[in-house]
């Protein structure tokens, strides 16, 4: 019974949480910030639905879960990371958005052409 309950509050906080991210990808009004809400949340509302889904099944499929999760927690970051620097490269990112701009220095003329 208690496990059920855990495994109901992580699938509603994980739904939660990926139902914010698509707001927040919608709602949003640049790119940077866009590329936070489709990645943070998302992969905190799907590792929480992994976790409340674990509760529920057999050891040898929560290890699977797991592993899900660990690839989806290694490779989100690298996709972000890619969107990110192609976004930049094809102009879509305003400088007057960026804070810090560390690619600048790293791809001069990338940028003016």
């Amino acid at each position: 019974m208690i496990l059920d309950a855990m495994s109901a509050v992580l699938l509603l906080l994980g739904a939660l949480s990926c139902v914010l991210g698509g707001l927040g990808l919608v709602r949003l009004p640049d790119l940077p910030s866009r590329m936070q809400a489709a990645t943070k949340p998302q992969t905190l509302g799907l590792l929480l639905i992994l976790a409340g889904t674990a509760l529920r099944v057999e050891l040898e499929s929560a290890v699977t879960l797991l592993l899900v999760g660990l690839f989806q927690v290694i490779t989100a970051p690298v996709i972000a990371q890619l969107l990110g620097r192609s976004a930049y490269r094809g102009g879509s990112v305003s400088p007057e958005l960026l804070v810090v701009d560390e690619l600048a220095g790293k791809m001069p003329e990338e940028r003016s052409s």
